[in-house]
């Protein structure tokens, strides 16, 4: 890489009220980032904006903070020279009113990467490939006439890397068709298989084309799923409400949020969506924290058909295109119910003009069953209470798939992320009369790939704001002896992760395998460090063979667990620029520095996903999948956490028949 240092101007007074430094950037901040980038840009017509995003400070800045005012507010602004293809890493300072560090990115050298794909290159794809010669003699060979081309969906989608010669240092999608007979008809469910383009976005044009024989004829069946669509909707769904008539019991403060007894801050990047900050619990008369920062920082969707149409899709939903730019506007009454508090996200398009994604981010409270009961029948004493948590999320559209990513916290000091699945599954059409060797049918002559969704969490830990060490415990059964007359006993075993190659794990569901982040310098209530216990969920790995391109990029998909010291360059599980990349950055080249994490500032990463054999079920639009891990305090607390939540009846219960129910309370001896 090419670095150029810019000597830092005067600092001039600070105008206006000063954000927390971990607020996101507001649309003020974006404007002025972007304009001193512009007009620093070698040709300001070609210059485009991947990446505008704060550039957060260090913990230990932090820690030091005493005014918001100390800490200076930058911005890390990525520009692309749509022309040239030249790539820059900008830092701005804001409060001088200067690009303060510029780093020119030797991209076109191997391993090589690409700035994420832009919304605009995705419609400059479509009108790409739709004035190319060769694919519309494809699509004429396939028996399309031109009025169906200009009503085909062409789906850009991140290529892949394969070390072919047009792939090195180059900025380029592979695109894929679906016939539609007007434009809210569901591609999807018409492929058009055995045609491939690699567009490259730079030179503006096709430099590579796949057009197969045998041809497989395009599926025609209508699976159109619109409400307009529905002409038997069920009828018997009555009203359910979800009421809240005092308001809802969180506290909001700008992008500060305080509930029960939990408080953190909302932040939100282009790549990562959306972001926790400073979580912590108040346990007494002490706020202890949690987690500095909490993320899903990529995503890599692997698909197992070796087909033309297929083998090169290996999203990286992150990294290469963004899950911040791509959310959803929630809709209230919708997306989420109950007493709502949206959050609002400042963004900045492709040529650095900031706008608002409304209702980016929703935060409400929902009922979560029972919490914890006992029925002490030799007294009568009955206690019952119910569990509530906070819910924080927000919602991404890439492409086909949808995906939702819910941070949950709880009464009792847990924290849950659950990752839902849906959208609309890839298709591949399929000759008549064969079956689809590389997934399930869904359809006639219609098949879905079989393919794997990789998610990885990253958890800056700041457990009781000191260094923290990770150990893996395990259930193993302890042999016959005479301290295990019966056969009955078993031992949990621990392993302290003390560098970072030794900390790369992998779950085990048969020895119940745990994860403990501890603080070693606290001793709690029984003498032992304080810890929280990180559950992992039934998840796959990546099945993608050793030395397969797939596996080089997507290298943190081969373990569950990771481990690292922190360092503020190392911000992805995949590396920064994952598009179009050869492979070996992120999580593995993080480890191989096998750096000490005992007793250490510690960033502790988990992968977790889903394995995906398509099925009839999945189509049109494919139900909600889930997938997800728990945090649970162990020896973090003196107690149950939730031990002081008060007995009620909820008022608005009423039996089938419409009758209220009396008495006292239900969680209290009558």
């Amino acid at each position: 890489m090419s670095d150029v240092t810019v000597r830092e101007p005067q600092r001039r007074e600070a105008r206006g009220p000063v954000p927390h430094p971990l607020d996101p950037l507001n649309t003020e901040e974006i404007a002025k980032a972007c304009r001193l980038v512009h007009a620093a840009a070698g040709s300001s017509a070609a210059c485009r904006f991947p990446v505008v995003r704060l550039e957060e400070p260090s913990k230990r800045e932090l820690r030091k903070l005493t005014s918001a005012a100390e800490l200076p507010r930058r911005v890390f602004v990525l520009t692309l020279d749509v022309a040239s293809g030249e790539v820059i890493e900008h830092i701005v300072d804001l409060g001088r009113d200067a690009i303060v560090s510029r780093k020119i990115l030797s991209n076109r050298e191997a391993p090589y990467g690409q700035p994420p794909v832009m919304l605009e290159e995705f419609f400059r794809c479509e009108a790409i490939v739709k004035a190319d010669p060769g694919w519309r003699a494809a699509m004429h060979r396939r028996g399309l006439t031109n009025q169906d081309i200009e009503l085909i969906q062409v789906d850009p989608f991140s290529s892949g890397f394969f070390n072919k010669e047009f792939e090195r240092g180059a900025r380029i999608v592979r695109a894929v068709s679906y016939f539609r007979e007007h434009p809210q008809d569901n591609g999807y469910a018409h492929p058009i298989e055995g045609v491939v383009t690699v567009v490259d976005l730079i030179a503006g044009k096709v430099i590579d084309l796949t057009d197969e024989d045998p041809i497989v004829p395009i599926p025609r069946k209508k699976r159109n799923y619109g409400a307009h669509e529905n002409k038997s909707p069920r009828t018997d769904i009555r009203p359910l409400h979800i009421e809240q008539p005092e308001g809802p019991s969180f506290r909001v403060d700008g992008w500060k949020v305080e509930w029960q007894k939990w408080s953190f801050r909302v932040g939100f990047t282009p790549r990562e969506g959306l972001v926790l900050h400073q979580l912590a619990y108040q346990d007494g008369e002490h706020e202890r924290s949690l987690i500095h920062r909490a993320s899903i920082t990529e995503m890599v969707v692997p698909y197992a058909d070796p087909t033309a149409n297929h083998f090169w899709k290996s999203a990286f939903d992150a990294g290469e295109y963004g899950l911040g730019m791509l959310a959803n506007a929630l809709e209230l009454g919708c997306d989420c119910l109950g007493s709502i508090h949206y959050f609002d996200v400042p963004a900045a398009d492709s040529k650095g003009e900031p706008f608002i994604m409304k209702n980016a981010i929703c935060m409400h409270e929902e009922d979560h069953g029972i919490l914890w009961k006992h029925y002490e029948f030799r007294n009568g004493l009955f206690e019952v209470r119910r569990s509530r948590r906070l819910v924080i999320s927000f919602f991404a559209t890439v492409g086909n798939y949808d995906y939702g990513f819910y941070w949950y916290l709880y009464q009792d000091g847990t924290i849950q992320l659950e990752a839902k699945l849906t959208g609309i599954i890839q298709t591949a059409a399929v000759m008549p009369g064969e079956h689809y060797k590389w997934g399930g049918m869904v359809d006639d002559n219609l098949g879905g790939p079989t393919h794997q969704h990789f998610f990885n969490v990253r958890l800056h830990m700041d457990l009781d704001g000191g260094g923290n060490t990770v150990t893996e415990h395990d259930f193993v059964p302890r042999p016959w002896g005479p301290d295990n007359p019966y056969g009955t006993v078993f031992d949990m075993t621990t392993r302290v992760l003390a560098s970072e190659r030794a900390a790369a794990s992998v779950a085990s569901g048969e020895t119940g395998r745990f994860w403990k982040i501890s603080n070693p310098n606290v001793t709690n209530s029984v003498g032992a460090p304080p810890a929280y216990k990180l559950l992992v969920n039934s998840s796959p790995l990546m099945l993608a063979q050793e030395g397969s391109f797939v596996r080089q990029r997507a290298g943190f998909a081969t373990k569950h667990v990771w481990v690292t010291l922190f360092d503020p360059a190392e911000k992805y599980a995949s590396g920064d620029y994952p598009n179009v990349h050869a492979g070996g950055d992120g999580l593995p080249r993080y480890v191989a520095q096998d750096r000490s994490i005992e007793n250490a500032d510690i960033v502790v990463w988990h992968t977790f996903g889903h394995t995906h054999v398509c099925k009839p079920e999945d189509f049109p639009v494919m139900p909600v999948e889930y997938a997800g891990f728990m945090l649970k305090p162990s020896g973090f607390f003196a107690a149950n956490a939730a031990g002081d939540i008060a007995p009620e009846r909820n008022a608005r219960s009423v039996l089938a028949s419409g009758l209220a129910v009396a008495g006292a309370s239900c969680c209290q001896a009558s």
